[in-house]
């Protein structure tokens, strides 16, 4: 599989009373599809998977396989403290005819590289499917270094890495070490700099709920090669992105996508939504990124 795009790691939706409401996102998947973004990520943080019980998971990683009917590639997120809870992630996966997993390190446990390694190989085993590894330190607390990819050099379904470690010197290493490896970007206000290092996809947050802004970007970058409107785009975005980064990310998300008329429900706790200033900020900066990406696009 080849990761060419804008991948989205879609939200989930929440009833009145809490629990996962499958309509609402059947609704958000259809927006995505009509948006023309590049693939589904099921079982990310921004679908709050921390927050989420394992059939509920399974749950929802089979809905949207029957959803999006091989419309867009589906990726399926492996997230677990536990290597076993990993594989049942992954095999649940493999048994829906899933696209791809997500394989990060597991979070909290603070394992050496060849533990993480190993975990990775255990996931691998389970599914044999195409692996976009998932390299986020802050929030898993191991960073995915030389170490591990030399143990991993053998794994052939390793084809991608979502990197979202902050690190430039990393970004360097991996474009110019493991070309192998393709790049996609997972630090947002990287971005451009990712598509110029030869990342050729982004798996964005942001994109459910401006997804043709998201879609513009790489457009100019990737496909047209225009780093000039590339940078125009970018530096349109990133209020936006600024904003998202101020402590509120998932409530962010969500909200955004209530602005598209997309039903959300809220988070679930420990998170609160978000405040009405805030609310009214994040209108702003959305209503401000795309008229100025329009009047750049002529129109996305």
């Amino acid at each position: 599989m080849k990761f060419e795009g804008i991948y989205t790691p879609a939200i989930t939706p929440l009833d009145a009373d809490g629990n996962i409401d499958k309509a609402a996102f059947a609704e958000v998947l259809e927006y995505l599809v009509e948006a023309k973004v590049h693939g589904i990520i099921i079982g990310g943080s921004t679908g709050e998977y921390y927050a989420h019980t394992a059939q509920e998971r399974f749950d929802l990683a089979a809905q949207a396989k029957d959803v999006l009917h091989g419309r867009l590639p589906l990726i399926v997120g492996t997230g677990a403290i536990r290597t076993e809870d990993s594989v049942a992630y992954a095999e649940a996966a493999k048994a829906i005819k899933a696209d791809a997993l997500l394989v990060g390190s597991p979070p909290y446990a603070l394992p050496t590289q060849q533990e993480v390694a190993e975990h990775v190989l255990a996931v691998d085993r389970a599914a044999g499917l195409p692996i976009m590894l998932y390299n986020y330190p802050a929030r898993m607390g191991v960073h995915m270094g030389p170490e591990l990819f030399d143990a991993l050099a053998g794994c052939r379904n390793i084809v991608a890495i979502k990197e979202s470690s902050g690190d430039m010197a990393q970004l360097h290493r991996l474009a110019t070490k493991l070309p192998h490896i393709a790049l996609s970007c997972g630090w947002d206000d990287q971005s451009l700099e990712f598509f110029a290092w030869g990342a050729r996809s982004w798996v964005c947050a942001g994109s459910n709920f401006i997804p043709r802004e998201h879609v513009a970007l790489y457009q100019a970058c990737v496909i047209e090669n225009d780093f000039v409107k590339g940078r125009q785009i970018m530096a349109a975005m990133m209020p936006l992105m600024d904003f998202l980064e101020g402590g509120k990310f998932v409530q962010s998300i969500k909200y955004g996508c209530e602005l598209n008329g997309l039903r959300t429900g809220g988070v679930r706790a420990p998170l609160k939504g978000l405040q009405d200033s805030e609310k009214a900020e994040l209108k702003e900066v959305v209503a401000t990124l795309k008229r100025a990406v329009a009047h750049i696009t002529g129109g996305v």
